[in-house]
Order: C-alpha cells, then sequence, then structure tokens
C-alpha cells in the first residue's frame, strides 16, 4: 500500500538534486505596511533545512527525496 505524504509538509518543503531541503521564509503574505523594507527584503530569501531536521520532513514527506 502506497504511504500518504503529508499535505502541509508537501507545501513548505521541497527536496534539491542533492538531497538537501529547501523551504520558503514565512511573514511575507499580508500585514506588510508594518514591516520594513529591510525586514522584507531578508524574507525573500529562502533557506534550507538544518541536517538535524532532515529527518522530520522525509518522515512527512515518503517519496520527495
Amino acid at each position: 500500500m502506497k504511504m500518504k505524504s503529508k499535505k502541509a509538509a508537501a507545501k513548505r518543503f521541497s527536496f534539491t538534486a542533492t538531497g538537501k531541503v529547501k523551504f520558503k521564509r514565512t511573514n511575507k503574505r499580508h500585514n506588510l505596511g508594518s514591516k520594513s523594507s529591510a525586514r522584507k527584503l531578508a524574507l525573500r530569501k529562502g533557506g534550507y533545512v538544518f541536517e538535524g531536521d532532515i529527518g522530520h520532513v522525509e518522515k512527512c514527506l515518503p517519496y520527495g527525496n
């Protein structure tokens, strides 16, 4: 039987070809008028999940990597 992936994790994370896990920064959707330009500029950059946390993401996305 196929395993289901956690849809919340599938919307937030993606795997690179080398096996790293990418994510997009939060707090960039609404109420942007109260945030500084420098803060919004920093939120544009994505990031990579730390090595110790990749196991949690792989458990949620069994077919992701």
